[in-house]
């Protein structure tokens, strides 16, 4: 294995409603203790540093006004917490970033790309397609310009992937479908194992977990593009990895507690 590490790096929070959205209304019932109310949740970043080249997984979610006033109500980005100053605080700028791949381009995933002026933008050819010309059920998730502003991608040049490609010496994507139409997870060689940097394909790990009431599997969520890609995606994943402590979500709670004792894993 690679000596790669991986940095987890929060840019924010996010409100969502667990029952609604983190867990499929089939499972609700086996589920115990799902909140019903809205809940914050964190938006991870992961920077892979010790390679040939500093790449970065996601750039992050936007400022607290943009983030409330056109997405998840309450949702916020207290100071310091934007990439760019999440950055400084570990040593680097954004112009040090050689490659940023986006799981996905949801608005969450992809604020602040101008400041990453030296940086390859990597993502699914899939996705870049729909990002550009999605349905009006969309609208938000990209900031299409129907909406009076202008979304984070505009004007920028993507590397367009497909299949399992790899990025550098110990990073590689595959996909995983069913969250958006071009959803893309990044695998991690280090020297513990690898790592999978999941994005929105897996919301927080408890969607791993089968719920035998209903034979299924795994725990699916209530928030998908498709169900059967989501599905499927999840289940690829939980093959993939040794086990579930190797699959890193954007959005798990139990994230920040393990970055706590825990800053670079791998």
């Amino acid at each position: 294995m690679s000596n790669l590490k991986i940095r987890p790096i929060n840019t924010g929070f996010v409100t969502t409603i667990p029952k609604e959205y983190l867990f499929h209304h089939s499972v609700v019932k086996y589920v115990p203790n799902i909140p019903d109310h809205r809940i914050e949740m964190p938006v991870f970043t992961f920077l892979v540093e010790g390679g040939e080249k500093l790449l970065l997984v996601d750039t992050g979610m936007a400022w607290t006004e943009r983030a409330n006033t056109y997405h998840h109500p309450e949702s916020r980005q207290p100071e310091g917490m934007a990439i760019h100053e999440q950055l400084a605080k570990i040593g680097y700028r954004p112009e040090d970033v050689d490659i940023v791949v986006f799981t996905h381009m949801h608005w969450d995933h992809v604020f602040y790309m101008d400041k990453f002026v030296n940086a390859q933008f990597i993502a699914h050819e899939r996705e870049i397609d729909f990002a550009f010309d999605p349905i009006a059920l969309y609208y938000k998730s990209y900031e299409h310009p129907a909406l009076g502003i202008t979304r984070p991608f505009e004007g920028a040049e993507f590397t367009r992937v497909r299949g399992e490609t790899d990025i550098m010496p110990g990073v590689r994507v595959f996909e995983t479908f069913g969250h958006s139409p071009g959803h893309m997870s990044v695998e991690v060689d280090t020297r513990e194992g690898r790592y999978i940097c999941a994005g929105d394909s897996v919301f927080v790990l408890q969607n791993l977990d089968p719920v035998p009431e209903m034979h299924y599997e795994i725990t699916p969520p209530g928030r998908f593009y498709n169900i059967v890609e989501t599905w499927n995606s999840i289940v690829k994943q939980k093959a993939r990895a040794k086990d579930k402590s190797f699959i890193l979500c954007t959005h798990d709670a139990g994230l920040i507690q393990r970055t706590e004792t825990t800053p670079v894993i791998g």
